[in-house]
């Protein structure tokens, strides 16, 4: 197996479109131009990516970035062997190597001065220097670079720098309509749709306290996970409260408040 059929996204992700995103990032993608993928937490941003990758036919490699994360960990390092060293190149250099799509997810939580290096790859050069080994990566041909990030929990401390953004074309997510929402968690966990409709009914008005004591409303994703817990037999109202409620907040008034709906959407 090669590095490339290594990374390759081998089954179909259930991605549900909400207009023409995929069309768009089809186009970005012939172009080869970088992608920058904004929304809320459990929207969707990695699944998409995940879809497009498998539409294309392309090799995905994922990063998911820290407070902690280096330059070295993205383009690579010496090692220590019974030989004495050897270099291990990173994600980023691997993905312009073979020609993968490499996804940078939650990039404001790296470092600035770590996101500096994607910048060659980023413009006409596509590029890689590797300081440590005196080289010039050109990257292949397929390569594109994705990041993705949550524009809610932006501050003065995480964010992207304008020369950093502006290298991107960008998508904004956000949750789908309830409609929509209901019939991609009824299609991803097999729940009947009148139920999902209920959980989506929950969801909504978890969003509105977003802002007023909550920092995000419940994601999509948590909307699936009460949904299987409703499918493994757990009583709906404990489903909502251990997968839609809990994870959230840990304000007793907050917590009441969704409780309340739970019981109310599920009499």
């Amino acid at each position: 197996m090669t590095d490339k059929q290594q990374y390759l996204v081998r089954e179909e992700p259930f991605y549900q479109p909400q207009a023409n995103e995929v069309a768009l990032y089809e186009a970005a993608y012939a172009a080869r131009l970088p992608v920058m993928v904004k929304g809320p937490t459990g929207c969707g941003k990695s699944r998409f990516v995940e879809y497009m990758a498998w539409k294309l036919g392309k090799p995905l490699i994922t990063v998911a970035c820290n407070e902690d994360m280096t330059a070295s960990d993205l383009v690579g390092r010496y090692l220590l062997d019974a030989g004495g060293t050897r270099w291990l190149d990173g994600p980023l250099t691997t993905a312009a190597r073979i020609g993968a799509i490499c996804y940078l997810d939650e990039i404001v939580e790296a470092r600035q001065d770590t996101t500096v290096v994607i910048h060659p790859l980023t413009d006409h050069r596509r590029t890689l220097p590797i300081d440590k080994k005196g080289e010039l990566i050109e990257a292949h041909p397929d390569f594109q670079l994705v990041i993705s990030y949550n524009p809610g929990y932006q501050s003065l401390m995480k964010d992207l720098k304008q020369s950093t953004k502006q290298r991107f074309t960008a998508f904004d997510f956000d949750y789908p309509p309830a409609e929509l929402e209901t019939a991609i968690i009824a299609r991803e966990t097999g729940l009947a749709e009148g139920t999902a409709a209920r959980l989506v009914k929950i969801g909504g008005a978890a969003r509105n306290l977003k802002g007023h004591g909550l920092d995000e409303g419940t994601s999509t994703r948590l909307l699936v996970y009460a949904a299987k817990l409703i499918r493994q037999g757990v009583d709906a109202r404990d489903a909502c409260r251990m997968a839609m409620a809990r994870p959230i907040t840990d304000d007793a008034d907050i917590r009441a408040t969704l409780e309340h709906a739970i019981d109310a959407a599920f009499v």
